[in-house]
């Protein structure tokens, strides 16, 4: 395995809450221990999985603390990556500064969102969170702060302090793209988010996967990556296609409150979510259930012991 940040698997961990908005750590518990259980290797925290836009800088801080100390009990050497992206640059570097305190591995943002930017501001808004000290990993989240042009990325590489990209952008040529515009620099590493193409991902040259399923599924993550590392193409298509099918519980109701609900119906958590969001109701989980009976070997389950 690379020993990039980025390397193997990571959760985008979704955001336990004890009201709306309110992120609390010690809900995540037993989440917590059954990912470190099924041998996941980081956590990204506040990200879009995790509702990072719907919860204000002021309260992430200690969240993000109680998160650290908790995953890397379960998990000694575990990793931790924090999203500090906002529309604007003030917030990302308050963001960025609350999320310090809990010597992260690494912090994560998108490019500013809200307006398009000219790929100098683009590159302006990096750099501000770039000089906490903190390496930086860009998220490509096209569909809320635009896609990365070829000036921007060649930025990116170029910025000894960026340490890699995490594609959600859904474009398999852009990823690759990205993975050859850092052929040449060591140090940089691509992480693939798009659940529908994890495999397609490692084989254009990404170090590692960042699926939000992985929160519902970590094993079924892992066992795809391990399958690929290991040149076991036929167990690693078959994951990628369990995976395929996972993905369909967000044509039930989609996003956040998916996953928070099968979570609580599992005993890993709160279905309470961020405002404006709301609740899954219990007759989308009843659909949801269709989508997820016939996978159950491979979803997550508390860890007794």
């Amino acid at each position: 395995m690379s020993d990039h940040v980025l390397a193997g698997v990571f959760v985008p961990l979704a955001t336990q809450m004890a009201s709306p908005g309110a992120p609390d750590a010690e809900l995540a518990g037993h989440h917590l221990e059954a990912l470190a259980v099924a041998g996941v290797d980081g956590l990204m925290l506040l990200g879009s999985n995790g509702e990072g836009a719907l919860v204000p800088p002021q309260q992430t801080g200690a969240f993000v603390q109680g998160i650290a100390r908790r995953w890397r009990a379960a998990r000694p050497g575990g990793r931790l990556i924090v999203n500090v992206s906002a529309a604007g640059t003030a917030e990302a570097v308050d963001r960025a500064r609350a999320a310090s305190d809990a010597a992260p591995d690494a912090l994560t943002m998108t490019a500013p969102s809200y307006f398009r930017h000219r790929p100098d501001e683009v590159l302006r808004h990096v750099d501000a969170v770039a000089r906490i000290g903190i390496p930086v990993i860009v998220y490509h989240l096209p569909r809320v702060a635009g896609p990365l042009s070829p000036e921007v990325v060649d930025g990116l590489v170029a910025d000894e302090r960026v340490i890699g990209v995490k594609d959600s952008s859904g474009d398999i040529e852009g990823l690759a793209a990205v993975v050859a515009a850092a052929a040449g620099r060591p140090g940089f590493g691509v992480s693939q988010g798009d659940e529908t193409r994890l495999l397609d991902g490692l084989d254009r040259g990404a170090v590692g996967l960042l699926p939000g399923t992985a929160n519902i599924a970590p094993e079924l993550a892992v066992g795809l990556y391990e399958a690929w590392r290991r040149g076991d193409r036929d167990t690693a298509q078959r994951l990628q296609d369990v995976t395929t099918a996972l993905v369909a519980i967000h044509r039930v109701r989609p996003g956040v409150p998916t996953v928070k609900r099968i979570l609580s119906e599992r005993g890993l958590g709160s279905p309470v979510v961020a405002e404006p969001l709301v609740p899954c109701t219990d007759a989308e989980y009843e659909r949801l259930r269709d989508v997820l009976d016939p996978l159950e070997q491979h979803l997550i389950r508390p860890h007794h012991g």
